[in-house]
């Protein structure tokens, strides 16, 4: 297992658009996830320790930021062939076991973590109305590990700040977690 960090934020960068098949049956696009107020893409999987340790926070997170106009999706990319862990029915196991409040789609040929510069889970894009990137950061101070209840939460603080002023905070703390599990022709 392979730990990166992201890079820092490249605001305004326009969201590439996309259209995935959900766990819920339904094919979304971009345009399908997009909030009144912005769009948080999270690039999720069932089996890294980092995702596991903050699933019920984006749970928690996510729901509370859909009263500010913010949608949230999430989706996953990893190599289902070398994960089964992450296979599209284990993908439904866990959106409902976790309720999740966001359409959780499958990238199965990894086009669309490409496009979105995706590097590891969880990787977290927010989008502000116009669909211009404001945020690239960190859940909380979790790692593998989930981090005290008191934690600051980095990415909900920012998303909020994001609807109310269309722009996410200059500084920003990276998101680590494990590296996205690329088929062998998208290695690279």
């Amino acid at each position: 297992m392979v730990s990166l960090e992201t890079p820092v934020c490249e605001f305004g960068l326009a969201a590439p658009d996309f259209s995935l098949p959900g766990v819920d049956g339904k094919t979304w696009t971009l345009q399908d996830c997009m909030g009144e107020k912005g769009l948080l893409v999270m690039f999720i999987c069932n089996h890294c320790p980092y995702v596991k340790a903050v699933r019920e926070r984006i749970v928690r997170d996510t729901r509370e930021l859909i009263d500010y106009g913010i949608k949230s999706v999430a989706i996953m990319s990893n190599d289902v062939v070398q994960y089964e862990d992450d296979s599209f029915e284990n993908m439904q196991r866990i959106a409902a076991e976790y309720d999740f409040p966001f359409p959780y789609l499958l990238d199965e040929r990894q086009a669309v973590a490409k496009a979105y510069g995706a590097i590891c889970t969880p990787d977290f894009f927010g989008y502000n109305a116009d669909g211009e990137l404001q945020y690239r950061g960190r859940l909380d101070a979790s790692r593998k590990d989930t981090a005290p209840e008191s934690a600051r939460r980095d990415l909900f603080e920012a998303m909020v700040s994001v609807a109310q002023t269309g722009q996410g905070p200059r500084d920003q703390i990276p998101s680590m977690g494990c590296s996205i599990k690329w088929k062998d022709e998208n290695a690279g």
